[in-house]
């Protein structure tokens, strides 16, 4: 029996609007239900408490699971050439982004 060749993943073009939103976000909140995967992005002003939420991405569990795995390869190559990326140590980014300003001669965070 004949192998069958690999199934080639099909070339998708994209038509982004120049006129299309960017948006920065530094905090995410994700929730599910059994259809949907809904992830809310925020942007968390430093020493506020109320974050803005800027771009809601509703997709089905599957659609979740193929860009957590697109997100690892990519991940993954952006190590590769620009090496390891740091974790925070803090309870989450925002805590970690916003977190009092340190004076210059503290050693607070060095390693």
């Amino acid at each position: 029996m004949a192998k069958k060749p690999p199934v080639q993943p099909t070339k998708i073009t994209m038509d982004i609007s120049p006129e299309l939103d960017t948006t920065y976000a530094n905090l995410a909140r994700i929730a599910h239900s059994p259809a949907d995967i809904v992830l809310e992005f925020a942007h968390l002003l430093p020493g506020s408490k109320k974050a803005k939420v800027t771009s809601r991405v509703v997709m089905t569990p599957m659609s979740a699971k193929l860009l957590l795995k697109a997100l690892n390869e990519n991940l993954a190559r952006y190590e590769n050439a620009y090496g390891k990326i740091s974790m925070p140590k803090a309870n989450s980014l925002a805590d970690n982004l916003f977190r009092p300003f340190l004076k210059p001669d503290s050693d607070e965070g060095e390693e």
